[in-house]
């Protein structure tokens, strides 16, 4: 099931994103500083010949490059899978199945994205954005589906979308998804602004994971069959995708940052 074995989209690094912010590469942005330096030094080794001003100079613009890019980080599109399915399910609580009113069992996720958009002039919150969630309940199973082990037609639970707040956030909660052969632990996420589209998939620290599944009803479920380092998926980018987990009253809790291009 979930056959998800194409990277779609391109893997952007540092000196992308400072490209994309008009900003060219760190030693860029020393020479244009600095233009009488022929070579571009870190503070720890600049040479004795350089004065105290061109150092203060040196040291900003090093300040400048290394803070070029805030909490707005772009990330990987990866390809959407077999199971996404638009039903414009404009709800925060994606726990709940409106066909019976049942709440899929697990532990509570509260999962935020913070959504920016990267331009010239740096990354600023992204308001409007839709951003939907969709992934498998502790048992492996997706809603609205049919595959070989299950048949969910006509079920909504664990799906749904909200539309960034003024600060470019976005707020869920689900709950810690569960894990079917062929893949590692992950929720699918799709971003829309106007008629643009960003598809990926957010991935969790395996030891994590082990602490999550010694719970009910993640333990019936018995021992996974594929961890993140034997997912390919995951090893398209996956590292840039994995979510920072931590505990709360209520479960558990992360934040996702994410810049656009728009």
């Amino acid at each position: 099931m979930d056959n998800d074995d194409e990277q779609a989209g391109q893997i952007l690094n540092r000196r992308d994103v400072l490209k994309i912010l008009g900003l060219g590469s760190a030693a860029g942005i020393l020479a244009a500083c600095a233009p009488e330096i022929a070579e571009t030094f870190s503070p720890t080794t600049l040479p004795a010949t350089v004065t105290p001003a061109t150092q203060a100079v040196l040291a900003e613009a090093t300040a400048i490059a290394t803070s070029a890019i805030p909490m707005c980080v772009v990330r990987p599109a990866m390809t959407e899978g077999p199971y996404f399915a638009d039903e414009m399910l404009n709800r925060s609580d994606v726990r709940s199945d409106p066909s019976d009113g049942s709440i899929s069992q697990g532990a509570q996720f509260d999962l935020a994205f913070n959504v920016s958009q990267v331009g010239v002039n740096g990354c600023v919150s992204l308001p409007g954005a839709q951003v939907d969630i969709w992934h498998c309940d502790a048992f492996g199973v997706y809603s609205g589906a049919r595959d070989p082990s299950f048949d969910t037609i006509g079920k909504k639970f664990l799906r749904g979308y909200q539309v960034t707040d003024a600060n470019g956030l976005a707020r869920f909660i689900t709950i810690y998804p569960g894990w079917y052969n062929g893949r590692a632990v992950h929720i699918h996420f799709k971003i829309r602004v106007g008629n643009q589209e960003f598809t990926s998939q957010l991935f969790f620290d395996e030891a994590f994971t082990d602490q999550v599944y010694l719970q009910e009803p993640y333990t019936q479920k018995g021992v996974r069959t594929v961890r993140n380092e034997q997912d390919n998926i995951y090893n398209s980018g996956g590292s840039q995708l994995t979510l920072n987990v931590t505990p709360n009253e209520t479960g558990y809790m992360a934040v996702f940052d994410i810049g656009m291009q728009v």
